[in-house]
């Protein structure tokens, strides 16, 4: 476990610095000593992962990990067959749409796929970013598609960190909002995860696991134009429900 964690860390310090890195730079970056990255590092090189850079002994990842994971979405069968009305939603509100689903480790919403809309000025987000439950909308999505005994139990076990001056953080000012949301059909955050930026969403199951869609974007835009992302939202909902 240990070795998978490290091997993680490796690839995750180069994509915080965004540069070639020799071995005694990763060791720095990593606080660990050179000894215990050089086995990995080579490991990694003669896997094709890590490759050479220039005369000063740099290393920089090979384009490998990228294509195996791209290789893994396109065939996740349940997602990949969602991606067509997710790419619908996205071009008829032109904001940024995602896939949620739930993950207990930690509890939190992880996002399965990301369409950046085409505004100049938009919601960017990655694939496999975890979002907190009680400030995103995905995660509010999902808390409130859970039954009444495991929303309980899993409100009991996060905690409502403060994240944005907008953002719940008592249990009791949540549970409104999660039924609110429940009559308007529809959870939304303003400024609660991301100062500035609105999301709506909706949840869904399909092929038994339980899902989140959201809209999200600037402020401004999404609370301007909610009723008609609401609309675009429940027809893919809606389209999503037929998919076994």
């Amino acid at each position: 476990m240990s070795a998978a964690t490290r091997i993680l860390d490796i690839f995750e310090a180069f994509a915080e610095q965004r540069r070639p890195l020799t071995l005694s730079q990763l060791s720095d970056v990593l606080e660990v000593p050179m000894s215990s990255c050089f086995g990995l590092v080579t490991t990694l090189q003669q896997r094709g992962y890590l490759r050479p850079v220039g005369d000063r002994k740099e290393l920089y990842p090979t384009r490998r990990m990228l294509q195996n994971a791209e290789i893994i979405s396109k065939n996740e069968p349940v997602i990949e067959r969602m991606t067509r009305s997710l790419e619908v939603l996205r071009d008829a509100t032109q904001e940024t749409v995602i896939l949620g689903e739930l993950t207990m480790k930690p509890p939190a919403a992880v996002y399965l796929n990301v369409l950046e809309g085409p505004q100049s000025i938009r919601y960017s987000a990655r694939i496999g970013d975890l979002k907190p439950l009680h400030s995103s909308s995905t995660g509010k999505a999902l808390l409130a598609a859970l039954p009444e005994d495991k929303r309980k139990a899993l409100l009991a076990k996060i905690t409502l960190e403060q994240i944005t001056a907008n953002t719940l953080t008592s249990v009791d000012a949540l549970r409104a909002d999660l039924e609110e949301g429940r009559r308007r059909g529809y959870q939304m955050t303003r400024g609660e995860n991301v100062s500035d930026v609105a999301a709506m969403s909706m949840a869904v199951t399909v092929a038994d696991r339980l899902f989140a869609v959201a809209v999200a974007g600037p402020a401004y835009r999404i609370v301007q134009a909610a009723r008609q992302h609401h609309d675009a939202l429940k027809t893919t909902i809606e389209e999503l429900r037929q998919i076994a």
